[in-house]
């Protein structure tokens, strides 16, 4: 059983990580770098190439950037599938944690692939009030971590 229970969490992460490199995909096949796509009256969809972290986030640093965001992409999913092995039976945890580690990994592959993120979802109220671009994988970890805060509020199981 927990063998099971950890390739479904990890079979998770690998469905989050193929949507994630197939909507990037589409997006640099279908819209030139920086165009605007409206799809409703706040949400367009958009080609933009991050550097840096969330929110461009050392964007601008020269390029070592790059490889601390690799290295902690890479240590953080060497945690998450040692916590998945630990802790398969606890839902809500390892759902989160999939959702993490198949963003964290789609957003990796990028950075070593391209040398940065692409982003495609923008969010806006008429153009002068916006979120900054995002994708899949940021909407995955962002997701996951509201997931573990919930579990982390919860009340421990009682050993049986």
């Amino acid at each position: 059983m927990h063998n099971t229970a950890l390739h479904k969490w990890l079979g998770f992460s690998a469905v989050v990580l193929v949507l994630d490199l197939w909507t990037k995909h589409w997006i640099q096949a279908h819209i030139a770098y920086g165009e605007h796509v409206p799809v409703t009256s706040f949400f367009d969809l958009v080609l933009f190439h991050n550097e840096g972290a969330a929110f461009s986030f050392l964007a601008g640093a020269g390029g070592w950037q790059r490889f601390m965001f690799s290295l902690i992409a890479i240590i953080a999913s060497v945690v998450i599938v040692y916590l998945l092995r630990k802790h398969p039976e606890r839902k809500l945890f390892s759902l989160g944690l999939s959702l993490v580690l198949g963003g964290a990994l789609g957003n990796l592959y990028d950075r070593v692939t391209l040398g940065y993120v692409v982003d495609f979802i923008f969010l806006h109220y008429q153009r002068e009030y916006y979120w900054p671009a995002f994708n899949v994988a940021d909407s995955a970890i962002s997701g996951g971590v509201v997931l573990l805060l919930i579990d982390s509020f919860r009340k421990p199981a009682q050993p049986s």
